[in-house]
């Protein structure tokens, strides 16, 4: 787990018991540990009682904060009693990064002056003077709730979830390694309006690509290394020793890339000059990338690349781009989502197989060896998408999971079957709304974690693909 460190802020009406802010203090540090996070609080001393009660505290608090730029991820406010909204947006209009505000709840015989809360009401307060300036926050369910409960724990986790993906993507760069694939224009995108959402595209020619991989010694000591690594990581048994030495050569040149352009996702030109120049296909190393969390998508479709780098980091599994390929049966709400070989191993029943591409190697055998076949396994699972069209960055997110069903042994590839509730008419939706055939996929179930990230703090649109 990626270990997030959350500034602590603590809210108080001076007429409340000084005590309600002691025991919280020491309740939220306890459960930001236990969630396996960590915290900066600034000294007890700075204001009464460590707590922002006005506007001037605030101001102390904005200054702490600023000497700590850099070190923390996102804020909690937390609200042991009604709390101050003018200190509250003093010491964080200027922030900058996801602020989650939570509410301690009242306890029933404990309604008397010395202990009544009022952290109900306070929390609304908050909320509209934020409204007010414009200040993004995140609120979760419960209304209120105390910081030793399950359902806090469940809120750390999701509002960890939704720093990693509002601070990895305020600013990242995806590289494009080759123009896109000549046959289709499904996979267009719009530089300009991404670079108007912090997200970089470098873009590098194919046939330099290839020049660097066929520069390559086998002799070389990444060039070995490389060989080493990808006969361990899946089954290459069948794969002549001149197409594996150049299929290393090409993840060598690929990590190349990577670092030496600081680059956060990549996305390629996969077919067909690899197979006709090279004869090899990099699915393979791209699952090998996707494996150790590093997005790669193919068929230069760099907006998936983007959807999976969203659901990595909110889930901290590997994503997949796939196809929306086939039907199963006449099961409407199933369908087999595959691709040629590009999945993470941590995705697949078990290790891959590769093979001499059999789209290539129909009209050309031993062209397109590099293709690494299987099957996805079962997992709950999220499913999104996005475009770019008339300057806006339009993302759509759902849910559904892997299933346990077989795809007969003769079905090229690596492909699951996925179902999704009302799939045919979700379809309908995608299609007239100008979506790829293609949809990015992660682990586990984070639509709510992502629409909070995408519209609430990053500014993208979103479709409603339920409604």
């Amino acid at each position: 787990m990626d270990k997030q460190v959350f500034a602590l802020y603590f809210g108080n009406r001076g007429f409340f018991p000084e005590s309600l802010i002691e025991t919280a203090r020491e309740e939220m540090i306890k459960a930001v540990l236990t969630s396996g996070h960590d915290y900066i609080i600034p000294d007890i001393e700075l204001t009464k009682y460590g707590a922002v009660e006005s506007r001037e505290d605030g101001k102390k608090y904005a200054k702490w904060l600023k000497g700590e730029e850099g070190n923390y991820s996102g804020v909690i406010i937390c609200l042991p009693n009604f709390g101050d909204e003018n200190g509250a947006i003093a010491a964080l209009e200027e922030c900058g990064v996801p602020i989650l505000i939570q509410a301690y709840p009242d306890e029933i015989g404990k309604m008397d002056f010395e202990h009544r809360r009022d952290a109900y009401c306070g929390k609304f307060s908050i909320e509209d003077v934020f409204g007010q300036y414009n200040l993004k926050f995140t609120v979760l369910e419960p209304h209120v709730v105390h910081p030793a409960s399950e359902a806090f724990a469940g809120n750390l986790q999701e509002f960890s979830a939704i720093c990693r993906v509002v601070n990895g993507m305020k600013k990242f760069t995806v590289g494009a390694i080759g123009a896109r694939t000549t046959k289709f224009k499904t996979v267009r995108f719009d530089e300009i309006t991404l670079q108007k959402y912090g997200i970089t595209v470098e873009t590098f020619d194919l046939s330099e690509f290839i020049f660097r991989v066929q520069n390559k010694s086998t002799e070389e000591l990444a060039v070995q290394s490389k060989i080493n690594k990808l006969i361990n990581y899946t089954n290459f048994e069948f794969v002549p020793e001149e197409k594996i030495n150049t299929i290393a050569k090409a993840g060598v040149v690929l990590d190349e890339y990577i670092k030496e352009n600081d680059l956060d996702a990549l996305t390629i030109r996969c077919w067909t000059e690899m197979q006709s120049i090279l004869g090899i296909a990099p699915c393979v190393l791209l699952s090998e990338l996707n494996d150790r969390k590093f997005v790669a998508s193919c068929e230069i479709d760099l907006c998936s690349a983007i959807n999976m780098y969203s659901m990595q980091l909110a889930s901290e599994e590997p994503t997949a781009c796939l196809d929306w390929n086939n039907n199963y049966g006449d099961d409407p709400n199933k369908v087999i989502l595959f691709h040629c070989g590009p999945v993470a191993q941590k995705l697949m029943k078990a290790k891959g197989t590769v093979t001499d591409h059999k789209m290539f190697a129909k009209e050309n055998p031993n062209s397109g060896w590099g293709s690494n076949e299987g099957d996805i396994r079962s997992f709950p699972m999220t499913y999104s998408n996005c475009k770019t069209e008339d300057g806006k960055l339009t993302f759509y997110v759902d849910e559904g999971k892997f299933t346990e069903d077989n795809i007969e042994k003769e079905f090229f590839g690596c492909g699951g079957v996925a179902l999704i509730d009302d799939l045919q008419r979700k379809l309908i939706k995608l299609g007239r709304n100008g979506y790829r055939h293609h949809t990015a996929i992660g682990v586990g179930h984070m639509t709510k974690v992502l629409e909070e990230a995408f519209v609430n703090y990053l500014g993208y649109d979103l479709m409603n693909l339920k409604g």
